[in-house]
């Protein structure tokens, strides 16, 4: 098999030798709330910016109580990358806290949005 071809997962599907398995990607969701100084400090924005670059969907939200709240599905590397980079945020903000609930993924995200 060409170099190219090995990552080309349409090439792999299509040309596996029977007896070959391809191991699926394990999916992850977290539901993550942020708290300490992480409002005015463009941290959804932040957030957004490091999810799509991982790949992960989901959305995050300011929060009345001044927390923030996200939630990241995909491939489970990205999303513990994800839940990682949430307990420092981006330059400006000050992390006291993260607090993760592990879900069953959905599979019913597209895309990384800030909602209101």
């Amino acid at each position: 098999m060409l170099k190219s071809e090995s990552r080309n997962p349409c090439y792999l599907q299509k040309h596996k030798r029977e007896g070959d398995t391809l191991e699926p990607t394990e999916l992850k969701r977290a539901h993550v709330y942020v708290s300490g100084r992480v409002q005015g400090v463009y941290f959804r924005a932040a957030t957004r910016d490091t999810a799509r670059r991982y790949g992960v969907a989901g959305w995050v939200r300011n929060l009345p109580d001044g927390r923030v709240e996200a939630v990241f599905e995909g491939a489970a590397e990205a999303v513990d990358r994800c839940v990682a980079w949430c307990h420092q945020g981006p330059p400006g903000a000050i992390v006291r806290d993260v607090a993760v609930s592990w879900e069953s993924p959905a599979k019913d995200l597209t895309g990384f949005n800030i909602t209101y």
